[in-house]
């Protein structure tokens, strides 16, 4: 047992020939897990009634033969030329009310009864075919691609009827006497596109419910896909269903996909070569999606995408150090797209284990294969452990819609921006922390952070009131608790109020270029930008002042005492300095700053192995080496090396190291 090593390999695309040489390449690389047939529907149904498995049964057969690990694909993230061609509905109708013809991917109807029947069908094929052969089944690939059509709106109505149950209790839910709206028959109901009048611009809607529940729908609605192609492969295959999903992708509401995983699985592509925080934070997302579990690391490059304007290179050492991280934070597979570059189409000059080449002196390849080998003298050591955090981030896909759709905001606001600020504080402070829904237990946390939690759903006000009560820290932000489910504001005092021990009157929206500084008490002057909560405190007493404006000296931060606990209230956007300093004060109270905060770019992250044995991960994401104080006596995993309690450890650029210490009991 150990870290799955390998990734994306797709030799339908090549000869015979070729195959023995990859193998070759792979062994040296300790390449053990290949994904295969992500993109072969084409492939394997050339025609409606023609299945056609010989190239998948000796691409499948060649991997059972080495000796791999096969994580088997659907296929169904993009159907054939064919399809289309039969079925003109298969393909989606875009956001302006265009009907696409065959091409891309991400083009199929989710409410289309012959996408839904052929992707069945094909999974069931695949199931029944090779099920003695496949650790993992891999559905569809990278969800998306939104639908306006016929179909979509007679499912959105449906979808409507299951909700609501009555127009009454739907026309309450989406204010609809505003405007004169109120809907008479569920048939007058349309999805929300470029051609009603309930979009106003590609940022906000003037009609929030409406537009709020159709992309819950339409996430909805691409789950039932996945869940059917999962009932198919079960039906032959006892081995775990996945799809990988995409971190912080807008349109998919993970939350509400993840009880239908059997494991997580991501494609990790940042935006920059220098997005460590960020993607620490999507990292702890997806562990965060099913209680903590490891996820995969389904996809990654090893060098550099070919999807953005700008592609830029990994430096040497960073792909492994990314890995690395990705592992710290709860991967027990760490794959790559892909195996073997292709030669034509737009993902031609994507980075590949093996290039153009065929080379194995290569730089991206060396790497990859010095990798391979520290992952397999690791063995089971990380595989199954688990993050012993004790601070949560409460991420919410319908804060992120409501708050990013909503008229008399500031459109500089994102959802995005806020809660990374926020665990970015946490992760440079050295503390583990999970990013979890705002559905999930608050039980063995001692911090809760809540930013930007615009909609307020269920029984969540109650339980971080509970949580309070009985000593724990919540902080959250401007724009928190507003907007109860259906994205109506609350009247009266907000459910928080007696909570924050605040009240919100008004609050001013100023442009990026206007600063307001804010004076913390025993601590910085700091900027802070875009939103300014006007505050009048209750019980809570005024730890933060503006300085500047009609509202100068009046409260910017707060801080309540509530039962044995505390809650801060952060009413401005403050700069990453004032935010850290609000994170500090939080964390501080539950003696949660690690012993590493003070050395920027020095990443610690903690893991349990599964007899209890504390891991501590060191990621230096500097270009030059830092020094260390060591805080435990233990060994380094990765090197042998003795570690020893006040020693200084030399860490390289880029380097990492784990050390194990003595378990807990």
């Amino acid at each position: 047992m150990k870290i799955h090593f390998g990734g994306d390999y797709n030799p339908e695309q090549w000869p015979e020939s070729t195959w023995k040489e990859d193998y070759r390449l792979f062994d040296t690389a300790s390449i053990d897990t290949v994904t295969l047939g992500v993109f072969t529907w084409g492939l394997t149904q050339p025609a409606e009634d023609v299945y056609d498995f010989t190239v998948l049964d000796a691409v499948v057969a060649r991997a059972v033969a080495e000796g791999r690990t096969i994580c088997l694909a659907t296929g169904t993230g993009a159907h054939p030329a064919w399809m289309a061609r039969a079925y003109p509905e298969v393909t989606r109708v875009d956001f302006e009310g265009r009907r696409h013809r065959f091409g891309q991917r991400h083009n199929s109807c989710p409410s289309s009864p012959a996408f839904r029947r052929f992707s069945v069908a094909v999974a069931d094929q695949l199931a029944a075919r090779y099920a003695s052969a496949v650790t993992a089944w891999h559905v569809g690939n990278e969800y998306g691609g939104a639908c306006y059509c016929t179909l979509c709106a007679a499912g959105f109505r449906a979808w409507l009827r299951d909700r609501y149950d009555s127009l009454d209790a739907l026309n309450d839910a989406w204010y609809t006497r505003f405007w004169s709206h109120t809907f008479g028959d569920w048939d007058e109901i349309e999805p929300p596109n470029a051609l009603t009048e309930h979009w106003r611009g590609p940022d906000h809607t003037a009609f929030q419910g409406i537009t709020l529940d159709y992309l819950r729908f339409m996430s909805d609605a691409m789950l039932a896909g996945y869940r059917a192609e999962k009932d198919a492969l079960r039906r032959h295959s006892p081995a775990p269903v996945t799809t990988n999903l995409m971190g912080m992708y807008k349109p998919i509401d993970y939350h509400r996909w993840a009880p239908h995983l059997d494991f997580v699985s991501w494609d990790n592509y940042p935006p920059d070569d220098t997005s460590q925080a960020r993607m620490a934070f999507t990292h702890d997302l997806m562990r965060g999606l099913k209680g903590g579990t490891p996820f995969w690391l389904m996809e990654q490059t090893p060098s550099i995408t070919a999807s953005r304007q700008v592609n830029p290179l990994k430096r040497p050492g960073v792909m492994r150090l990314w890995s690395w991280q990705a592992v710290a934070h709860g991967a027990d597979a760490v794959l790559f797209f892909q195996m073997r570059a292709g030669r034509g189409a737009c993902e031609k000059y994507h980075g590949a284990v093996i290039g153009h080449s065929g080379r194995d002196d290569t730089r991206v390849f060396r790497e990859v294969a010095a990798l391979g080998a520290e992952l397999s003298a690791l063995g089971p050591a990380t595989v199954g452990a688990r993050t012993p955090a004790r601070v949560a981030v409460l991420f919410d896909w319908d804060s992120w819609w409501t708050l990013e759709m909503t008229d008399g905001l500031n459109r500089h606001l994102r959802y995005q921006d806020i809660v990374l600020a926020y665990h970015r504080a946490v992760w440079e402070s050295g503390a583990d922390v999970d990013a979890v829904p705002v559905t999930a237990s608050l039980d063995g946390y001692d911090v809760v952070l809540a930013p930007a939690l615009h909609m307020l759903k269920d029984d969540l006000a109650a339980r971080l009131s509970s949580f309070a009560a009985r000593g724990g820290t919540v902080v959250t932000t401007f724009l928190s608790g507003l907007v109860d489910t259906h994205a109506q504001a609350f009247l009266g005092d907000p459910p928080l109020t007696a909570l924050l021990g605040i009240r919100v009157s008004e609050w001013d929206s100023r442009d990026p270029s206007v600063s307001n500084p804010v004076a913390l008490a025993d601590g910085p002057v700091v900027d802070a930008r875009l939103h300014f909560d006007l505050i009048t405190p209750l019980s809570a007493v005024v730890v933060g002042v503006y300085g500047a404006d009609f509202y100068a000296g009046t409260a910017a931060v707060t801080r309540n005492a509530f039962g044995d606990g505390e809650v801060w209230y952060v009413g401005a956007g403050l700069d990453a300095a004032g935010v850290s300093w609000v994170v500090r004060q939080a964390l501080g109270r539950h003696d949660l700053v690690g012993p590493y905060a003070d050395l920027p770019g020095v990443e610690t992250a903690v893991r349990l192995g599964t007899d209890g044995t504390p891991l501590l991960f060191l990621l230096n994401h500097h270009d030059s080496a830092a020094e260390i104080i060591a805080d435990r006596d233990g060994t380094d995993l990765l090197s042998g090396a003795p570690v020893t309690r006040g020693a200084t450890i030399h860490l390289a650029a880029h380097d990492v190291m784990i050390i194990q210490s003595s378990p807990r009991h």
